[in-house]
């Protein structure tokens, strides 16, 4: 494998295309750990381009602790609030210190820039033991520079910014956009969005630059990104502030559907249907719907639907679903077939409603959700809300 090269290396640097006095030492410590990845099991089944991105990924973890210039911190610290852990999957082992250089850390970000990167291990169990060989040896090469590791002083591109002050808003806008397009702690949960984005083609057969740069404009204003899929607005105030977005609340009244429903089943927020006639049966003969028509036709070929009302959003529909929900009053649930796709509902983007997804773990009745090839139920059942919003993105958090 070729070594990093320094244009690769300056383009994921805040102050690109400058150069900063620095960036020789860092793009060292990038192709150190691209020689240990190469000799790992890991480097022997994952792409170049992958393998790369995870150097440069885990290097820029190594520069913002360095500099303690916020980024890392600022996720800690959300985790700690959402969630209680410092970083997901794992539990701080007694020598965990607070924002520097930790092997948590480390297998963290391997297994993420990884499973958010490379399409054939997007399914990679977090303990995969090829992922904690590789970060442990990561580790021990950044431990070993550490102490004599200088400051990125271009990584400290948020220090004495004040999101309200006017005059700050050229460089907190500057910020944001880093952040979007180039912070090793974004773009790799981005990455799935930016190929959906790549393969339009009427985007791709125009040849106007000015095009690409709008459609990421909206992007950036409209779409959420990082592990947390949080909105570029809220990861500032995070970062800029400390504070996490407030939980957003609906200011609509009860919405009709739901009392229907709620009325139609005896109090039930969910209902099971095996084909679309008995469920477009319920909707005319229970929710009085228009007889004799044919409700929600889009869903005809499909079966197992899950029906669900949220008391403010209404009513939604969930196809090819109702075999992997274990409610006790759901006669469809097909313990084998869950044990095979109920992890989907928490990675693959349009297969579940984020309020089913929900609603399911809070009742316990996904307990065949795992990372594939393993039983390791509680590791989900912990980190349901985390692995939708790192996997599913604006698909959970919209």
């Amino acid at each position: 494998m070729e070594k990093i090269d320094i244009k690769d290396f300056l383009f994921r640097q805040p102050s690109f295309p400058k150069q900063d006095p620095n960036d020789l030492f860092y793009l060292g410590v990038a192709n150190e750990l691209l020689s240990v990845y190469c000799n790992s099991e890991l480097g022997k089944l994952v792409p170049e381009m992958v393998g790369k991105r995870l150097c440069l990924g885990i290097t820029g973890y190594f520069q913002d602790i360095v500099a303690d210039a916020g980024f890392w911190r600022s996720f800690v610290d959300a985790n700690r609030k959402l969630y209680g852990y410092s970083v997901p999957f794992h539990v701080d082992g007694e020598a965990y210190v607070d924002y520097e250089l930790n092997i948590e850390d480390v297998r963290f970000l391997t297994w993420y820039i990884i499973a958010m990167t490379y399409e054939d291990m997007r399914d990679i169990y977090p303990h995969d033991s090829r992922i904690l060989t590789l970060a442990d040896s990561m580790y021990a090469y950044l431990d070993s520079v550490y102490e004599e590791a200088p400051v990125s002083e271009s990584y400290n591109i948020a220090r004495g910014l004040e999101l309200k002050d006017p005059e700050d808003q050229e460089e907190i806008y500057h910020l944001g956009s880093w952040l979007f397009l180039h912070c090793y702690l974004m773009t790799p949960a981005f990455a799935l969005t930016m190929s959906q984005i790549m393969s339009d083609p009427e985007l791709m057969n125009n040849e106007d630059v000015t095009t690409l740069h709008n459609r990421m404009e909206q992007s950036m204003m409209e779409d959420p990104t990082g592990p947390l899929a949080l909105f570029i607005p809220e990861w500032l105030q995070l970062i800029l502030e400390g504070k996490l977005p407030a939980e957003r609340k609906s200011d609509k009244g009860i919405h009709p559907y739901y009392e229907k429903f709620i009325a139609a089943t005896g109090g039930k927020r969910i209902k099971y249907f095996g084909n679309y006639e008995e469920m477009n049966r319920f909707f005319i003969d229970k929710m009085g719907w228009e007889k004799n028509e044919e409700h929600l036709p889009v869903m005809k070929p499909e079966r197992n639907f899950v029906v669900m009302v949220n008391p403010q959003r209404g009513m939604l529909v969930a196809r090819n679903a109702a075999r992997c929900i274990a409610d006790p009053e759901n006669p469809y649930y097909d313990k084998e077939y869950a044990g095979k796709n109920a992890f989907d509902f928490l990675t693959v983007r349009g297969r579940c409603p984020a309020d089913l997804v929900k609603f399911a773990f809070e009742n316990g009745w996904l307990p065949d959700a795992v990372f594939p090839g393993t039983e390791d139920h509680e590791l989900v059942a912990k980190n349901f809300d985390f692995i939708s919003r790192c996997y599913l993105q604006q698909y959970y958090r919209d």
